[in-house]
């Protein structure tokens, strides 16, 4: 496979899911089997010292190499299922032998598989828009059905960053159903995140634009670019998205990132992450900062906290208008029923977690080298009891001493975090760059020994890296076991096949 610079650029972010809820399962091997191989094969272990030190090799790299080899008639432990960023693909990859499985071709035409030809040019003509045909795409957040909060291995869901378009792919054949373009938004990049039974896709756009793909100049910016969040409604029985019972929310223009969906105590509500509240829009030219400049000027940008069942009561009631055709619940009606609220977070954040139990949502700021943790128990309080004070738009934003429940200095570049089952959690830092773990709070906090929100240690990894995924890492119940570190530069790691480097995945025994 082909990995252009800018595909390993855009590589997103990985769901991890047992094969047993996929359809599939390990073959576990027989003590007895496993030593009469031994036996039969040859070799005691005086060749394996004698290879390993023809070749180099320490104890330790000996030791990850029989973690992860895997025989031939024997399947993987868990399969991965990765953005293939601008192929406009999913890949699919063993654990822990880290084989590449499958390529889903999903936005754009897989020769190899057919894809994309003859019948299945009807899926891939439900991505046109405005009948225009569109056969490149930017995978990002592959996202897999659950029942309870938990991986059921039913469906996968991807999004489009580029395009603005979510695709739904059956695992049970593992091929492309069904790609939606969303009809108010040009781009996307907080999806593909599930509610914790898959009642809503959701999808969260990230440039502010004019709603319906429409023009404004940029003079009119505050007035007339907005933000969205698109809940997708799908149904279960067609194994399809349901655009009819669908439906979306206008935010301010503040660049809505990452969404995650509360689940058990927080069940019912959605959390986002946002950058730009500075609102700027370039210009350097006309005199203005520079726009990444620009838009880091503030110390805190907001983290939407969106009561979900509030919203789609709305959308029952027909408390919506519709903008190209689309039902669309104003800003002003989300103040009104208290819907929406706002609270502060460290500056560009990229990455919006919530704890396996629902209580705690975890706030990476790139620009910041802490994890900043609210409570949920503490949200729900603070606005109980008021305590908050409008933005320029009127959405009410919490006080942040109030909510906030910890703060864990972890490094240089914070960006994503997972948990595993021991109370521990893993947030990638872009910069050092490295593996973070540190310890849960709360009810996690009899599972480990060590203080809650301490740094325990960090892993390097090599180079860059951007999301982690741990087998089963977002769900109510992470098994532990692997995680994966997604490596944007592989720099001086691999063979040289010119200055197109590949990306890489690095398996972390967790």
């Amino acid at each position: 496979m082909t990995i252009g610079k800018a595909t390993a650029i855009a590589v997103a972010s990985l769901s991890l899911a047992q094969l047993a809820g996929c359809g599939g399962g390990s073959t576990p091997t027989s003590t007895t089997a496993a030593s009469n191989s031994s036996s039969s094969g040859g070799g005691g272990s005086s060749d394996i010292q004698a290879i390993a030190n023809a070749r180099g090799l320490t104890p330790d790299d000996i030791r990850a190499a029989v973690k992860t080899y895997v025989p031939t008639g024997q399947h993987d432990e868990y399969i991965m299922f990765g953005s293939g960023g601008h192929s406009g693909q999913v890949l699919v990859v063993g654990l822990p032998s880290m084989r590449l499985l499958r390529v889903i071709g999903v936005f754009t035409p897989e020769p190899w598989q057919g894809w994309g030809f003859g019948p299945t040019r009807k899926i891939l003509d439900e991505g046109k828009v405005n009948g225009k045909e569109i056969t490149w795409a930017d995978t990002h957040h592959p996202a897999l059905s659950e029942t309870g909060g938990d991986y059921d291995g039913q469906w996968l869901f991807i999004n489009d960053k580029a395009n603005a378009r979510v695709a739904v792919i059956d695992l049970r054949d593992f091929e492309t159903k069904q790609i939606v373009k969303n009809p108010i938004a040009l781009n996307d990049h907080g999806g593909t995140m599930v509610t914790p039974n898959t009642e809503y896709i959701i999808e969260g756009g990230q440039y502010a634009t004019p709603l319906g793909w429409t023009y404004a100049p940029m003079e009119e910016y505050n007035k007339q670019y907005r933000g969205s969040v698109t809940l997708w409604k799908f149904d279960r029985e067609k194994g399809r998205i349901d655009p009819s019972q669908s439906f979306a929310l206008e935010l301010p223009p503040y660049w809505q990132d990452l969404f995650d969906a509360g689940k058990k105590v927080s069940e019912g509500w959605i959390f986002g992450n946002s950058f730009n509240t500075e609102l700027a829009t370039g210009g350097v030219e006309e005199g203005n900062s520079a726009f990444e400049a620009g838009a880091s000027q503030r110390d805190n940008d907001y983290l939407h906290i969106i009561n979900l069942r509030k919203a789609e009561q709305l959308f029952k009631e027909g408390k919506f208008t519709r903008v190209n055709g689309f039902p669309v619940i104003a800003l002003q009606t989300l103040i009104d029923e208290g819907v929406l609220y706002f609270a502060p977070e460290p500056k560009s954040p990229h990455g919006v977690d919530v704890s396996p139990d629902g209580q705690f949502i975890v706030v990476s700021g790139k620009l910041d080298p802490h994890v900043t943790v609210y409570s949920f128990d503490k949200i729900q309080q603070a606005i109980a009891d008021g305590a908050y004070t409008p933005d320029q738009y009127g959405v009410p934003v919490l006080d942040f001493d109030r909510v906030m429940e910890a703060q864990v200095e972890v490094g240089l570049g914070p960006l994503h975090t997972q948990f595993d089952d021991k109370g521990y959690a893993y947030t990638s830092l872009f910069l050092e760059p490295a593996v973070a773990r540190w310890t849960l709070g709360g009810s996690f906090s009899s599972l480990h020994p060590e203080d809650p929100w301490t740094l325990v240690g960090k892993t390097e990894v090599h180079y860059n890296v951007g999301h982690i995924a741990a087998a089963e890492g977002d769900t109510v119940s992470p098994d532990g076991k692997y995680l994966v570190s997604l490596n944007k530069w592989s720099i001086d790691r691999f063979f040289p096949t010119g200055p197109l480097l590949p990306q890489n995945f690095q398996l972390i025994d967790i």
